[in-house]
């Protein structure tokens, strides 16, 4: 039991490592997704001729559509890379414990999102003159991205087993992560504008509760779901 704590994390480490590296030299992965996440922007940024104040009331609601779509595509083309190319098949084989492979996926995924939402924001910022570097909006991204990767992760594994993958999945996960996006933007609704802690605490706290379970249960299922 004293080795396998110590072996589990360096092997995740070794998953993240591989996947940073290999993205890092193809820069698929994150080309699709920034492209993806800067024309929606753009879209509703000339589809939505709106006052200040109507933009700012859907700043929330355009955020989190831009992370989900971005995220999805981001998910669909992290396994189906490492399906293609025969990787995923040698990391089930690896004398390793498969909770590792989903943490490593699952890590660098979110590494992903956070470095796409990281270019997003000034982007959307630029464009729509408001100023979204607020410590509480930065907190529900980290909080409400770690949810949504966390079961994404383990969804796209099941989905890329499939011909229809690219369909599958948004069909498995959007259903599950209505809690997430609800809350979180709801949480960014409030603290854009300008709310107290106790009006956005009930959101904050669920978008906690959320992660800790769910990521809890995908880290136990992965090696069943892999299995089939």
């Amino acid at each position: 039991m004293k080795n396998s704590s110590p072996s589990l994390w360096k092997a995740t480490l070794a998953v993240v490592w591989k996947d940073l590296t290999a993205e890092l030299r193809s820069r698929e992965l994150l080309t699709s997704m920034l492209v993806f996440a800067l024309l929606v922007i753009l879209i509703f940024n000339f589809a939505l001729e709106l006052d200040a104040r109507a933009r700012a009331n859907i700043t929330a609601g355009v955020l989190w559509v831009t992370f989900t779509f971005a995220g999805t595509l981001g998910l669909n083309r992290s396994m189906a890379v490492e399906k293609d190319r025969g990787c995923l098949d040698g990391l089930l084989l690896a004398p390793v414990d498969r909770a590792a492979i989903y943490l490593g996926k699952a890590l660098s995924n979110w590494v992903f999102l956070l470095i796409v939402a990281g270019i997003v924001l000034p982007v959307y910022s630029l464009l729509y003159n408001t100023n979204l570097f607020q410590p509480g909006l930065i907190l529900v991204i980290l909080l409400a991205s770690e949810g949504y990767i966390a079961v994404g992760t383990l969804l796209a594994s099941m989905a890329v087993q499939a011909r229809t993958r690219d369909i599958l999945l948004p069909i498995l996960l959007f259903p599950v992560v209505i809690p997430v996006l609800v809350a979180a933007v709801k949480a960014s609704s409030g603290f854009l504008e300008g709310l107290g802690w106790v009006d956005v605490s009930t959101w904050v706290n669920l978008l906690i509760v959320y992660d800790v379970i769910f990521t809890a249960v995908s880290f136990m299922v992965f090696d069943f779901v892999v299995e089939e």
